[in-house]
């Protein structure tokens, strides 16, 4: 009776039951907010002229018509450039430099967490107070080590600024101190090196965390215009991003570049949301368990 009273009455049972529904009830109205701009980007790229500057707004479309993407197209057919060329460019980049963020930071989250070495301490301080700063508050010192170090005009100028992430040095390094020092040192005894170690036994324990490290650098490397701004001057070595940026700015003034602005925006933001629904579990395991020592 009293193991069957206790069933009935934990916090979170493995069936639904009647208890859930106020949680439901708070949650459901705020996961309906935070969705609606998704629809709304969905909906805004198919809408037609007459619905682009209907008055008052319509939120979903009446009538879609996959012109503004035609449009979008014919302009970047038009152009000196291959379209080809930024996706190539952009993949290239963002994959690069996805893989060199989370080898980066999971190999020194390992080494500030489980290595003893002069400086560890000093070095975790340094990372912490570097998440202090935006990115723009480091643009001109970042500017200068780029042009001083030759690298302007070339793709390392798009990815090596970006690999190394404060937060998810931060976000890695809570996962590794969760794991026994004894399971390591029992490892050490076998016989099994650093390299080892992390690979078979570190690296399955921090997979959340990494799959987080490889979202935020993915959006960040993705999304990134300011780069080809002020570090790239050969238009062939310019990104997606700063293309349909550039594209949609120059022809943004005129009726037919609220549409195109529209079709560009979802082509941006559709690999993020499906790189997110792929990866959320891990992400949602990686926010619940950061913060646990």
């Amino acid at each position: 009776m009293a193991k069957s009273s206790f069933q009935g009455t934990k916090i979170n049972p493995i069936r639904f039951h009647r208890s859930q529904l106020k949680f439901y009830a708070f949650l459901v109205p705020f996961s309906t907010l935070m969705i609606l701009p998704i629809i709304f980007i969905i909906n805004h790229a198919f809408k037609p002229q007459s619905e682009l500057f209907a008055f008052p707004p319509r939120f979903f479309v009446r009538q879609p018509t996959f012109d503004n993407f035609l449009e979008l197209s014919r302009i970047a057919s038009a152009s000196g450039v291959p379209f080809s060329r930024y996706i190539i460019n952009s993949l290239f980049v963002t994959g690069a430099g996805v893989f060199l963020a989370i080898f980066i930071t999971a190999f020194s989250a390992y080494a500030l967490s489980k290595l003893k070495f002069k400086g560890k301490r000093f070095l975790f301080e340094v990372n912490t107070l570097a998440l202090m700063f935006v990115p723009i508050a480091v643009q001109i010192p970042r500017y200068l080590i780029i042009a001083q170090t030759g690298m302007i005009d070339s793709y390392v100028a798009h990815i090596l600024p970006m690999v190394v992430m404060p937060v998810a040095m931060f976000l890695i390094k809570q996962f590794i101190d969760q794991t026994p020092d004894e399971l390591i040192e029992s490892a050490k005894i076998d016989g099994a090196s650093e390299m080892e170690i992390f690979l078979k036994i570190i690296f399955p324990i921090v997979l959340p965390a990494i799959a987080t490290v490889g979202i935020l650098a993915f959006q960040v490397l993705w999304n990134d215009v300011t780069t080809s701004i002020l570090y790239i001057d050969d238009e062939s070595k310019r990104t997606l991003a700063f293309y349909m940026m550039s594209l949609t700015s120059i022809q943004g003034n005129i009726v037919a570049g609220q549409g195109m602005a529209a079709a560009a925006g979802l082509i941006m933001f559709l690999p993020n949301l499906i790189l997110f629904i792929i990866l959320q579990s891990k992400v949602m395991n990686t926010m619940a368990h950061s913060g646990i020592k």
